[in-house]
């Protein structure tokens, strides 16, 4: 396999730590920034127009919007929706698009990076709620609702999902207690301790139930807030019991072949880094009985994130050194690469959706993926369609296959047949 590189879609003026991508704009939505210390690295949150431009994908900057003194830390989507965690506390913002009959003037001063760069986008700074123009489109971004998530001695939101329709958020942090909201109203419905340390990840699975994970080494299955059910992965994985691992990431993912099945998918890394380095591991899940269906180490870098496919078909894994990989779901299979795609830590991955904009966006490839980091790059990962052969082409090769056989015996041994 040659060595392959990410595409560089855009870079921010500030580190990149979330993305989302809207399937019904065709917007990818990058977050960031510099915090609260007096370094002049501002903080905010792109919003960047996706689009096929002689057979290639590009990105450039429709709107900015400013987050004043908070770096967005993590993100979650739903609909026009976009939750962001943002120190201690959940800010909902809501983003609605508009298509203008007439282009508007170009306005001095914006700037845009990535493989095509295009006039009349936005002025990297403008105030909430106000309106950017962007060749024929108008963005309107406005502040909701904001809740404090998070109550440690040195509070921050770590995490932050909606639940399947949308109605509620889970959020996650250092204090290690769950809390649930309902949307956009951000009104508390739960609230729970879930691991002692910080919490590192939660998804919403099957009939409600929530999944998290946490610094404690533990992974934990809840319905509200009953724990039902726990992971027991090193117990029975490959590793020996004097390596400790703690649960990464989690992800519900759907499964191809079983329409309505879900699928979790975890990453082990090992709690302290060691020399020789021990590997990490992708790990398979049912998520009816949480028994554990397949493990499969994923290399030697300490993996940062976990995304999946719309469909389940694809993982999408970050290393903490850059790297950037892409795995088939069901096998577990590595089928893309790139070493040190980024210079530092990959801080969030997702998928080009596989509805709404996604197909005409992806154009011959199988797949899509973005990545963000540190470095304030936004790359795009594309894995070429694989070439197969139809079941029925090959059935009918094998039974022309036979066909010729048999004439070939019958030519050679008269009476044959």
């Amino acid at each position: 396999m040659g060595r392959r590189r990410g595409v560089e879609l855009y870079r921010a003026p500030f580190p990149l730590y979330a993305l989302r991508v809207d399937p019904k704009t065709g917007l990818l939505i990058a977050a960031g920034g510099g915090g609260a210390a007096k370094t002049g690295i501002k903080n905010g949150v792109h919003f960047l127009q996706l689009e096929q431009i002689n057979g290639c994908l590009s990105a450039s900057l429709l709107y900015s919007h400013d987050t004043e003194t908070r770096a967005t830390m993590n993100l979650a989507l739903a609909g026009d929706i976009l939750a962001a965690g943002q120190d201690a506390q959940c800010q909902l913002l809501r983003f609605q698009v508009h298509q203008q009959k007439s282009t508007k003037a170009e306005k001095p001063g914006s700037k845009e990076q990535g493989p095509r760069k295009r006039k009349g986008a936005a002025p990297a700074e403008k105030k909430s709620g106000e309106e950017a123009h962007h060749e024929g489109a108008e963005l309107r971004v406005k502040n909701l609702e904001a809740v404090q998530t998070d109550f440690s001695t040195d509070p921050l939101q770590k995490v932050v999902r909606f639940n399947p329709d949308n109605t509620l958020l889970a959020t996650g942090g250092t204090d290690g207690h769950v809390r649930v909201w309902k949307v956009p109203s951000l009104e508390k419905v739960l609230d729970f301790k879930a691991h002692e340390g910080e919490i590192g990840d939660l998804t919403f699975g099957p009939d409600g139930k929530l999944v998290t994970v946490g610094w404690d080494f533990k992974a934990s299955v809840w319905q509200k807030d009953q724990l039902v059910a726990q992971l027991h992965w090193q117990e029975n994985g490959p590793t020996s019991s004097n390596t400790p691992y703690r649960y990464q990431a989690c992800r519900f993912g759907k499964v191809p072949d079983q329409p309505g099945g879900l699928r979790l998918f975890t990453v082990q890394i090992p709690h302290k880094r060691l020399r020789p380095p021990s590997p990490c591991y992708l790990t398979a899940w049912d998520s009816s009985t949480f028994l554990s269906l397949r493990t499969r180490s994923c290399g030697h870098e300490v993996i940062s994130c976990l995304s999946v496919s719309e469909s389940g078909t694809f993982l999408g894994l970050g290393t903490v050194t850059g790297s950037v990989a892409i795995y088939i779901a069901f096998s577990l299979q590595r089928l893309y690469y790139v070493k040190e795609a980024h210079g530092i830590v990959v801080t969030d991955v997702t998928f080009l959706p596989e509805k709404g904009c996604g197909p005409q966006l992806l154009g011959p490839h199988e797949t899509a993926l973005f990545s963000v980091s540190v470095d304030s790059r936004c790359q795009l990962h594309l894995l070429p369609s694989r070439r197969s052969v139809p079941v029925w082409l090959l059935l009918l090769m094998c039974v022309g296959l036979i066909i010729v056989t048999i004439l070939l015996l019958q030519s050679a041994f008269p009476g044959f047949l």
